[in-house]
């Protein structure tokens, strides 16, 4: 497909902050032009993230981010939170109607809601040992009806839903696996999805852990690729327990600086380049839109680090017109309650502000 027509194919829509209006909940409205779409900037929530410690949505959070400027939230769901690793097609109605509740707050607060199957039947990146998973929703057929399922659920219930308020990311971070399995996963449940709302936006993590696109799918109207800003990797996760990779338990944090300076290579602004953008050129030249649904850095790293890499980072992407997720709003990735040692926090609204690294997002919204 040439560009231009697949450019014209996408349609996608833009952030719903700024404009003059409320955008009406119903799917008549216009869509806004492609290139206002790089203006969703925001945060990851982790209410539904992990299902052995699930809360309810804050309405605080949209007013904070609302406050500060930002339209954008992406939700990690578990499925778990709702349904059973043992009953696949079990829901429980109390915690979708959370679920409904923060699809609401999106609209209210004109905040874009992107809600993501962190943990799908048969597929997570994040191995729970109290309950290991021996389904592959790569290889399988029954886990992949159930993501249909659970996936379908959610467009029929939210269908009077503009995408300039709400998409669906489809899986988080699927593995390094041919190309082919994940077109075919990702095909499915589309359609699924579309079968209840043919016009449903939806975002389409990169292969490889969302490092790089997948491009059997640009035939697909209304989609975005998800991309992540975890690079260099040493730097983002030095110390993260759940990560495993030696030297970010053994390298010291002292010498953990920006630009860093690791086994005799360097990386600077133009590493993140390299790694960050470079591969999705393939995507960008047919046409194709990158959102970064993740990035951030552990708590570990010095913050004059960070806030150094992250002003560096966002810098590139904004040269992309590409917007982006941090991971996350209130955490150890955040820029409340975030657990720094050599942070001087601010007092806000019962939080621990790091009012350091929220300037540097601001700077770059």
């Amino acid at each position: 497909m040439k560009r231009r027509a697949f450019i014209k194919q996408i349609g996608l829509m833009s952030a719903a902050a700024g404009y003059a209006t409320a955008f009406p909940s119903c799917k008549t409205a216009s869509v806004p032009r492609l290139s206002n779409f790089a203006a969703l900037k925001g945060f990851n929530l982790l209410n539904k993230f992990n299902p052995h410690h699930q809360t309810e949505f804050q309405e605080q959070d949209f007013e904070i981010m609302a406050e500060w400027g930002f339209n954008f939230a992406r939700i990690p769901l578990s499925y778990w939170c709702w349904s059973s690793e043992n009953d696949w097609y079990s829901v429980d109605e109390k915690v979708i109607k959370d679920i409904d509740r923060v699809v609401k707050l999106g609209q209210q607060y004109r905040i874009h809601i992107n809600l993501n199957f962190h943990r799908a039947p048969g597929y997570c990146i994040n191995r729970d040992d109290s309950q290991p998973v021996i389904t592959n929703l790569f290889e399988d057929e029954e886990p992949l009806k159930a993501c249909e399922f659970h996936w379908r659920m959610f467009a029929e219930r939210y269908k009077d839903y503009s995408s300039k308020y709400l998409s669906f990311n489809l899986i988080n971070e699927a593995p390094s696996i041919e190309a082919a399995k994940y077109d075919r996963v990702a095909r499915r449940l589309i359609t699924a999805i579309r079968s209840a709302d043919k016009d449903r936006l939806v975002f389409i993590d990169g292969k490889d852990v969302g490092a790089k696109p997948l491009m059997t799918v640009t035939d697909i109207p209304n989609i975005v690729q998800s991309g992540r800003g975890y690079q260099p990797f040493l730097l983002t996760h030095l110390r993260a327990t759940w990560a495993d990779w030696k030297p970010l338990s053994e390298v010291p944090i002292e010498e953990v600086r920006w630009p860093l300076i690791y086994d005799g290579k360097t990386y600077d602004k133009d590493f993140l380049r390299e790694a960050s953008v470079n591969p999705w050129k393939p995507w960008i030249e047919a046409g194709g839109i990158v959102h970064i649904g993740e990035m951030g850095c552990h708590n570990f790293t010095p913050h004059s680090t960070v806030t150094a890499w992250m002003d560096d980072l966002l810098s590139v992407f904004d040269e992309q017109n590409w917007g982006w997720s941090l991971w996350n709003l209130a955490g150890s990735f955040g820029v409340l309650n975030s657990g720094r040692k050599d942070v001087k926090y601010e007092n806000y609204k019962g939080f621990r502000l790091d009012r350091q690294l929220l300037e540097v997002l601001k700077k770059h919204l």
